[in-house]
């Protein structure tokens, strides 16, 4: 399942990548999500980070690990999980000093196989509706996030 969204920022591109990659203030835009970094310094190739996504103590966790650092530009992530497996791009790219375009591209192999690949329409919708919100939250933050 592939899914790229974008969404336009009043911030400079450098506060918006570090926003993005601000792990552990992900879930003050990312629905439902807390990060934490396991190894390394978060913003380095090799560096991993955990996220557990639910609500009320029932979710998922997704263990990835940095593959492509190119700061403030990207930054590529593999999802090493037993359930979510795949790779997550962020990218800005700048509209101006003071404005990015930030997108968040996942290509995600679903689990169960030809059961996963059948449950791909049903999943997908759900999933984007969150990662617009997600999106818009995101947006927001960056304006509040320190320069």
């Amino acid at each position: 399942m592939n899914l790229t969204m974008r969404v336009d920022v009043d911030a400079p591109p450098e506060t918006v990548f570090a926003a993005a990659t601000d792990w552990e203030r992900q879930g003050e835009w990312m629905l439902g999500t807390t990060v934490r970094i396991r190894r390394g310094d978060g913003r380095s190739v090799g560096s991993e980070v955990e996220a557990l996504t639910g609500v009320r103590g029932v979710g998922v966790t997704d263990s990835m690990r940095i593959t492509v650092w190119d700061a403030p530009c990207r930054c590529e992530m593999r999802h090493l999980g037993a359930v979510v497996r795949g790779t997550g791009v962020f990218a800005v790219a700048p509209r101006g000093r003071d404005a990015a375009t930030f997108e968040w591209t996942e290509r995600l192999e679903l689990p169960l196989g030809v059961l996963g690949a059948m449950g791909a329409p049903l999943i997908r919708p759900v999933f984007g509706w969150g990662l617009r919100l997600s999106l818009a939250r995101f947006a927001d933050f960056c304006r509040a996030y320190p320069r």
